[in-house]
């Protein structure tokens, strides 16, 4: 067995595990980790636990140590900081004419460099804006290129239910949602009814999905003739969230009745169930592709004299991928088609110089 502590470094993030080498933590606690990027303060969301040697994806980085008073006022002090960068940001964009909106600026822990996060639907040359932003900062500049997703998790807000977004509230809430869900859950196919804030179809579709897939497998087709402790009925509706089935009994009347109360041709519906327990579906997998995921771009300017050392030598614009097209694969800037030369073949000449009609 090995022990693993679920840690977010953002509002509604991604969780990542390390290894709390002994370490006692709790959900919560603020953690100083080491990570591929430096090192970073986290926020406890999955306390410590064992899973199996085998279920260890790759080997696990180790938490420091419970994050302190001193770090968490250096923490602090970088509130101010960030905002003088963020209008900054923000200025240099106007100057520079880029068609880009900056949602977030993150400062490592420990200072020394700066991570700018926007939103752009199309590339971006933001080489000239990185220059400005590593002379104006003395701080090293990375930007990355968010989806609507990410850029609707950071902002926040309410949704239509006037709960804040789940995307904030549920960390790692990042499965991706299809069309299907919404078809098999019999929702209204109205983009107003069915999309967020961001654009996109609503998180809360894919909570229900595991029940519904379920639930269709077990339940009777709609004219089954069921019988129930209420009598015999015809099945003419379902009541999923209810785990009901609908019926019209013999004596003209309409009554939801759990499945489990149910019998078909003299054998239970649900055999060996009182209450229904969702269960995940291994065959339920979306026909539409996943919607866009967000898949950073990013540039990194370690000095304004590296920076100018490029514009002299004229080196090639870096420009920002736009995001994922839905497939799981960032957009692409070439433009063939398959991967295949276009060439066209030439037609061979005729004699005395003229071409074949």
């Amino acid at each position: 067995m090995a022990d693993i502590v679920g840690v977010v470094f953002q509002k509604g993030g991604r969780v990542y595990y390390f290894d709390p080498d002994s370490v006692e933590l709790a959900r919560g606690d603020q953690v100083v980790v080491q990570t591929m990027r430096g090192t970073e303060i986290g926020e406890v969301v999955d306390p410590p636990h064992g899973i199996p040697d085998e279920e260890l994806p790759a080997p696990l980085k180790r938490v420091v140590r419970r994050a302190n008073d001193k770090d968490l006022e250096l923490v602090a002090s970088h509130a101010g900081l960030r905002e003088q960068a963020m209008t900054t940001c923000r200025e240099l964009i106007v100057k520079h004419g880029l068609d880009m909106k900056l949602v977030d600026a993150e400062i490592m822990f420990g200072g020394g460099k700066i991570t700018f996060s926007f939103y752009s639907e199309e590339r971006i040359d933001f080489r000239a804006l990185v220059a400005d932003l590593a002379k104006a900062l003395k701080m090293r500049i990375e930007l990355r290129q968010i989806g609507a997703r990410e850029e609707t998790r950071v902002l926040g807000g309410l949704g239509p239910c006037g709960r804040h977004l789940c995307c904030t509230l549920f960390q790692g809430d990042q499965e991706p949602v299809s069309i299907r869900m919404a078809k098999e859950q019999n929702l209204p196919l109205n983009p107003m009814k069915i999309s967020g804030l961001c654009g996109r179809l609503m998180c809360c579709l894919k909570y229900e999905q595991d029940q519904y897939v379920c639930f269709r497998k077990e339940a009777p087709s709609r004219g089954t003739r069921v019988q129930t402790d209420r009598g015999e009925g015809v099945v003419v509706g379902y009541q999923v969230p209810k785990d009901s089935l609908t019926l019209r009994l013999e004596d003209g009347t309409v009554a939801d009745v759990p499945i489990g109360r149910c019998t078909c041709g003299g054998e239970p519906c649900r055999p060996g169930e009182a209450e229904f327990v969702p269960a995940v579906c291994a065959d339920d997998e979306p026909d539409e592709p996943a919607f866009e995921e967000d898949l950073p771009a990013e540039l990194v300017a370690e000095a304004p004299a590296d920076m100018d050392a490029d514009l002299d030598r004229g080196a090639a614009p870096p420009v920002a991928e736009a995001p994922s097209n839905g497939n799981g694969a960032p957009g692409k800037s070439s433009g063939r088609r398959g991967g295949r030369s276009r060439r066209r073949r030439r037609r061979p000449r005729q004699s005395g110089g003229e071409s074949g009609s």
